[in-house]
């Protein structure tokens, strides 16, 4: 198994930070953690809580986040608290102690019609992933999500994407998703009521940021107008776009020519209604809140 390396990555919150892990830390969902009583299932945070500066701890799939109290700056100890987390993962030692139970979860599925036509969207009331991935066929689901893999079981199956509480399946056209889209969804709802694994590796980065699909790593720090963009895409974009299944994801910003690249992932990923999104939304509004930076909005399909 290969060691998992642990980045540091500042946040907007000047008293948070953000330690970034190339390796899966848990089972889909977040947990978060304000005092060590609360932290009585996660032995990190325990261990975390025991550092006197140390006010809340919050554990993603990919990411834990600390919040601090005032008595010290990050740039004093957050080299050694990022040295503790390593090496504490490296030595095999869960991260947080979830729980298993032969009991299934209520979890509830349900199926939305998309602005696609050969997309669905299956919304849960379960968090799936706090990182945004997309599979093209089950040779890349096999090797970081064994749900995406079983859904790649059905025949109709072209790709999947799994973003924070939905998967967006997109089918070929042998057949109509009103003929099998309970099926699926009495698939997914099982599958996650037995509490099984969600996400077991994220991709690997030479896979996300190939050649025609690279999109900006998010321990980059943008600044200037690419920083604005990503906010607004963040704050105004995402979530119209979450609510029909898709994704938008910023990829560059040419400040010469003044174009901005995003990634369509998702519903989004070849939908006809797709271009005049990006004209008539995106790249208006970008141009209203940007005034004279934006000429042109391009995009790729994940």
């Amino acid at each position: 198994m290969s060691e998992t390396k642990i980045t540091i990555q500042e946040t907007t919150n000047n008293t948070i930070i953000k330690y970034n892990s190339t390796s899966v830390l848990i089972n889909g969902g977040s947990y978060e953690f304000n005092n060590i009583d609360e932290a009585k299932n996660s032995p990190l945070a325990q261990q975390l809580f025991y550092l006197p500066f140390v006010k809340k701890v919050f554990v993603t799939a990919n990411f834990i986040a600390i919040q601090r109290f005032d008595i010290v700056e990050w740039e004093e100890v957050q080299e050694e608290v990022r040295e503790q987390i390593a090496a504490y993962i490296n030595n095999g030692n869960a991260v947080v102690n979830e729980q298993t139970t032969s009991k299934k979860e209520a979890i509830e599925v349900y199926a939305e019609v998309t602005p696609n036509p050969a997309v669905m969207k299956f919304g849960t009331n379960k968090a799936l992933t706090q990182t945004d991935v997309e599979f093209k066929n089950i040779d890349e689901a096999s090797a970081s999500s064994p749900i995406a893999q079983a859904i790649f079981n059905f025949p109709f199956v072209k790709q999947v994407f799994i973003s924070d509480n939905y998967i967006s399946i997109t089918k070929y056209d042998m057949v109509e998703w009103d003929e099998v889209y309970g099926e699926v969804r009495t698939f997914i709802r099982e599958y996650l009521a037995a509490g099984k694994i969600i996400i077991k590796e994220l991709p690997k980065e030479e896979a996300i940021t190939s050649a025609e699909n690279k999109a900006v790593k998010p321990t980059i720090a943008l600044e200037g107008t690419a920083a604005q963009i990503v906010d607004i895409l963040d704050e105004y974009i995402k979530p119209a776009v979450a609510g029909d299944g898709g994704n938008i994801a910023f990829r560059s910003y040419d400040e010469q020519n003044k174009v901005v690249s995003v990634i369509l992932q998702g519903a989004c990923s070849g939908c006809p209604s797709s271009t005049a999104t990006l004209k008539n939304g995106i790249e208006n509004l970008l141009k209203e809140m940007l005034p004279n930076q934006i000429n042109e909005v391009v995009a790729i399909n994940g």
